[in-house]
């Protein structure tokens, strides 16, 4: 059966075309499906019993609880949930004061294989259909609570773009959940086609992946470098006006000995100044059979420090839900993607 959850209003009027209901019914289901939240056909209850028969033999809403949920010891909450061909992907709850942060995830596994990355070690088993991607966002526990989605779970958005548009689309329009766009981010290490499509068409807060700013080092921790550096990434960037429109910040691992010194900072430093952004530190998670070092927090603090001290606006991300491997890179379903969960 056809899944509603994760169609946009124009999809929506196909499907009521398709089942010869009226055309202002796609609006009314599009409030069901995203307004109400509803998980069965037969709730919707302004449509008429012969209309929601008609709509029941060819679709389900499509909403599927997680098949499994894990706690962190601060509060961290991680699910799995089912995804095609019998795989599954997680999806990370980070409750804070005044926030409720999901990160969700746009593919099973991924294909940019960065080298501090578990998700990429396990190489890529196919997209997230924009249902799916959706089902993560609706049937999380208390979802009507969220106030911001990030894209930074399993699998690089910009590289199953269309899906992940028909989502964003979702969640900003008035049909669907009405949020503001700096309600959400998308992180990517900077596929180009999807970029450019992103900064043309949302405005949506974007999260780019450097972690160095030197194309060798770079090459070695994030392979995508070969066909997109940074460099260029950057340049790119600058010739946009992102004052008033979104938040352009920039997402950098410190590793131990490695890109946690002066001369990393002097040169990112020297790759964003003038720009209107801001610098993410995080903390390496580490990972098993990946021989990399964390830095020490004093060093993180001074490379922070550095930045800050030249105009750079850098914070250090507060690590969630490492002790379940729901911190920054550490997502996996390795031995989890079966096809009985």
């Amino acid at each position: 059966m056809e899944h509603l959850i994760g169609k946009t209003l124009p999809e929506l009027a196909a499907v009521v075309q398709r089942v010869s209901l009226p055309a202002y019914t796609a609006k009314q289901i599009a409030s069901w499906l995203y307004r109400k939240r509803v998980r069965s056909i037969d709730e919707m209850t302004d449509i008429s019993l012969a209309g929601r028969q008609r709509l029941k033999d060819k679709f389900i809403v499509g909403c599927i609880d997680a098949v499994k949920e894990q706690k962190s010891k601060d509060g961290t909450r991680k699910y799995l949930f089912a995804a095609n061909n019998g795989k599954s992907v997680e999806t990370v709850f980070i409750p804070e004061k005044e926030r409720a942060t999901l990160c969700v995830s746009s593919q099973v596994g991924c294909k940019m294989n960065c080298l501090f990355c578990m998700t990429g070690k396990h190489g890529f088993s196919g997209e997230l259909s924009s249902s799916e991607i959706m089902n993560q966002i609706l049937s999380v526990p208390n979802s009507e609570t969220l106030t911001n989605i990030v894209f930074m779970g399993m699998g690089e958005p910009f590289d199953n773009i269309g899906e992940v548009f028909r989502v964003l689309e979702i969640l900003v329009s008035d049909y669907g959940f009405c949020w503001s766009p700096k309600r959400i981010t998308v992180s990517s290490v900077g596929l180009v086609p999807g970029l450019k499509r992103f900064l043309d068409e949302s405005r949506c807060h974007l999260a780019i992946s450097v972690h160095s700013p030197f194309h060798e080092e770079r090459l070695k921790l994030v392979p995508a470098e070969k066909a997109f550096p940074i460099a260029d990434i950057v340049a790119m960037l600058r010739e946009r006006d992102f004052s008033h429109q979104r938040r352009v910040s920039f997402e950098y691992i410190l590793f131990g000995g490695m890109n946690d010194n002066d001369e990393h900072a002097s040169a990112l430093v020297r790759m964003l100044r003038g720009m209107e952004c801001r610098v993410n530190l995080i903390r390496y998670h580490a990972i098993p059979s990946v021989n990399l070092p964390a830095t020490r927090e004093d060093r993180m603090m001074a490379f922070r420090d550095f930045l800050n001290s030249y105009g750079i606006t850098a914070t250090i991300r507060a690590s969630r839900g490492e002790d379940i491997f729901a911190a920054c890179g550490m997502l996996s379903t390795k031995n989890k993607n079966q096809a009985n969960l």
